[in-house]
């Protein structure tokens, strides 16, 4: 028996093959599936202007999650500050956590693309300073009112704040991390995060955040790996079934950037390099679980987040991975109740 993990799921809602309408209900149909399967906690991304992001309004998209659930968390990872009113989001979150009866969980990012922030009317080079103001007077609403801010971008004065979150003084905080100085500032800040990087590097992520880690002792923070799952019978079918929908999301993915003639470097353009980055685990239930061992162990990561839905990967495939990683793969990682 391995680490204790707790799961979790990451989706794009990238654009398939299927009408829109139908690509929505399958969505909601598979985190009801997840939901039963004993994961924690449904992370949607945000994107604007690309088939990368068919939920570009993350928190109407988790409206709908929220009453398809019953005991799933769920939350944006993340929300791009920059692109928000504060005070609306702030009012947003607090309606998602009251309409689950607390069981929201609040990421929060700039953005990585300058593309999408420059359609939206946001200088890039300006989008980090935005976003700290814009946290700093989030935080400060979901406290409660009146809410009082006076700097660069954002200013209120003694604005009523009528609605509040259940969770106090505000639901968890997520963020995705790809260096040592940022997991250790959300150490300091007890914000959960999340990276995508190769498990080595996760494992200095995971030192610096824990070494600076000044939450409750009573509170389990999560520091997650994020990576893109398919499990079949063998690793052969895996891999066929797994290969061009995850070309079609890397498609995806890089289509407004390659719009403008560039490439976000830091993705395989191929599952197959993919899994030699760990970006990917794809196979047989063995394959995977071991893989996932593997993972685990050289990161030190508590928390695994799959994106199990990619591309045109149809609802039926997704439903078989999903069913069996829950079945043949997680209990491998959770104690022992016997």
């Amino acid at each position: 028996m391995t680490t204790h993990v707790t799961f979790g799921i990451f989706d794009h809602v990238d654009r398939g093959n299927e009408p829109l309408p139908m690509l929505y209900e399958h969505r909601l149909s598979f985190v009801e599936k997840a939901e039963a399967a004993g994961f924690r906690t449904y992370h949607v991304a945000e994107h604007h202007a690309t088939p990368l992001g068919m939920a570009p309004s993350p928190g109407l998209f988790l409206a709908a999650v929220a009453q398809r659930t019953r005991r799933l968390r769920f939350g944006p990872l993340v929300y791009l500050l920059p692109l928000y009113s504060p005070l609306r989001l702030i009012e947003e979150i607090s309606m998602l956590d009251q309409m689950s009866g607390g069981r929201f969980e609040l990421g929060v990012g700039r953005g990585i693309s300058p593309y999408e922030l420059a359609y939206c009317g946001v200088p890039f080079l300006e989008a980090q300073q935005m976003y700290e103001e814009a946290l700093e007077v989030i935080l400060a609403g979901l406290r409660g009112g009146p809410l009082r801010h006076r700097g660069r971008y954002y200013n209120y004065l003694d604005v009523p704040i009528e609605l509040g979150p259940v969770q106090q003084p505000h639901p968890p905080l997520w963020q995705g991390v790809t260096n040592a100085r940022g997991a250790a500032d959300a150490g300091r800040r007890s914000v959960n995060i999340v990276s995508t990087l190769p498990s080595t590097g996760i494992k200095t992520l995971v030192d610096s955040y824990f070494g600076s880690w000044t939450g409750r002792d009573d509170v389990r923070p999560f520091v997650g790996a994020q990576r893109h799952v398919y499990v079949a019978e063998t690793d052969s079918e895996a891999m066929a079934i797994a290969r061009p929908a995850y070309k079609h999301w890397y498609d995806n993915l890089t289509s407004l950037w390659r719009k403008f003639n560039t490439v976000p470097m830091r993705f395989a353009d191929s599952l197959e390099r993919a899994v030699e980055i760990d970006a990917a685990i794809v196979g047989s239930p063995a394959t995977v679980r071991a893989e996932l061992e593997r993972h685990v162990a050289t990161s030190g990561v508590n928390y695994f987040v799959g994106r199990f839905v990619y591309g045109d990967l149809s609802h039926a495939h997704a439903l078989s991975s999903l069913e069996l990683f829950a079945r043949e793969v997680m209990p491998h990682f959770r104690p022992s109740t016997a």
